[in-house]
């Protein structure tokens, strides 16, 4: 049978070090929209002077285009570093509980009055018990 073992306080610390990777990826992904949307803007044309705002020229577009190709990616990615998260909090709890209940389990085992079959070994010389 597999053991687990689980360091509840571990677990704790380990998530948040995620934590705060996850706030600064944030801050990055938060960036990098900005950027991109600055690279396209300043990415120039191909067309002769104009008024006004620039006309979005072909490296622009291609910018454009990346940044919507690549954009479910990046939610997905936040997506499941959150879902992770959730997920080892939700099954370090579950543990946690199943160790609790199987504490009280065998308290309450424990604390039950012998059954006749634990008083006749009981009551056996010990060399005779286990059917010897």
């Amino acid at each position: 049978m597999t053991e687990w073992d689980i360091d509840p306080g571990g677990v704790e610390s380990i998530l948040s070090l995620v934590g705060l990777a996850a706030k600064d990826l944030s801050k990055d992904v938060r960036g990098y929209g900005r950027n991109v949307q600055d690279a396209a803007v300043s990415a120039g044309t191909i067309s002769g002077p104009y008024c006004g705002e620039a006309p979005a020229g072909p490296v622009g577009a291609a910018v454009v285009n990346f940044v919507t190709d690549t954009q479910h990616k990046i939610t997905f990615m936040a997506a499941r570093a959150k879902k992770s998260m959730d997920g080892t909090v939700k099954a370090t709890t579950e543990y946690i509980e199943g160790d609790l209940a199987m504490a009280a389990r065998a308290q309450r085992e424990a604390a039950k009055a012998p059954t006749p079959a634990e008083l006749r070994a009981a009551g056996k010389p010990s060399g005779e018990r286990d059917g010897k």
